[in-house]
């Protein structure tokens, strides 16, 4: 039985390696990505699309950040409550180094459509604590 981060980590890059390159997450929702996504069970798909739109909405932020990846779990699990995942607890990489990031996600009943999304970027993760949150270049 795969850990919950191993899970997390194969179903992210299967699912990612579906979009076409250059397009976001968001403009990416294809019938590929759909049929994908939708052969996940419900609380997966849930964090999957979550993680996909916070891609979506920091690559269109000011600030210039680049994501590539976004774990929902790093520091601590996300609470789901039926098409709800909150996290305060989430990561992500932009140009190899590591940010926190926590964010509120509600979805369509499917859980493929984004009905609204919040976010709060914190800190660089310091490289002394990548290891032990499974964080990788």
């Amino acid at each position: 039985m795969l850990n919950r981060q191993t899970r997390g980590l194969r179903i992210a890059l299967c699912v990612l390696a579906l979009l076409p390159v250059g397009q976001s997450p968001a403009m990416a929702l294809d019938a590929r990505v759909r049929g994908e996504l939708q052969k996940l069970d419900p609380e997966e798909r849930l964090e999957q699309r979550c993680d996909m739109e916070a891609m979506d909405k920091i690559s269109g932020a000011k600030e210039g950040y680049r994501p590539d990846k976004v774990i929902a779990y790093a520091f601590g699990d996300p609470k789901v409550d039926g098409t709800t995942l909150k996290t305060k607890g989430a990561v992500f990489r932009s140009k190899g180094e590591w940010y926190r990031l926590s964010y509120k996600c509600e979805t369509s009943a499917d859980r493929l459509e984004i009905n609204a999304f919040k976010y709060t970027i914190g800190e660089p993760v310091p490289h002394d604590q990548w290891a032990a949150h499974y964080l990788y270049d």
